[in-house]
Parts: C-alpha cells; sequence; structure tokens
C-alpha cells in the first residue's frame, strides 16, 4: 500500500491523531486537491469546492490531533475519499 493512502487510512480511522507527520498531513492534502498558503507558521489549505479553510500548525514534526480531527471532518462531509480507503 503506498504511503499516500497508509495516510488516509490513518486520519479516517482516527486512532492516532496526535501520531500523524505533518508532511504527510500536507502532501496527502495537496494530492485531494487543496491548494497551501504559508502564513509565518500556518499552512492554510483551501480547494474551490469545500467551504470550510484548514489552517494547520506543526507541533514538532507531528500535526496537531484537533487539526487531524478537523481534517476527518472535513474528508467525510465532502466524500473526498471513497469507502474502500
Amino acid at each position: 500500500m503506498p504511503r499516500y493512502e497508509r495516510v488516509l487510512e490513518r486520519i479516517l480511522r482516527g486512532q492516532s491523531d496526535a501520531n500523524i507527520d505533518f508532511s504527510d498531513l500536507k502532501n496527502a492534502l495537496s494530492r485531494l486537491g487543496f491548494e497551501e498558503r504559508i502564513r509565518g507558521s500556518h499552512h492554510i489549505f483551501t480547494r474551490a469546492d469545500v467551504e470550510e479553510i484548514l489552517n494547520l500548525q506543526p507541533k514538532g514534526s507531528k500535526a496537531k490531533a484537533y487539526q487531524v480531527r478537523q481534517v476527518r471532518g472535513v474528508l467525510i462531509k465532502y466524500r473526498m475519499v471513497s469507502d474502500d480507503e
């Protein structure tokens, strides 16, 4: 299974939100069509068909757990991943 698919699976499972690498989360959002802008330590992700703006900050090399939960909520709400992922 490619790294991208493993990361998406871990995000959607929700069992290790505090253990997702920030760079993996950024790459997953980019592959899903989000555009990234950076303002200081804030990585802001937007997509034309998504109302929410995802504002992410790293905590060391990991993503913050509550922000992983926000990403999961957006992925589920907009059905950005298939049921088998």
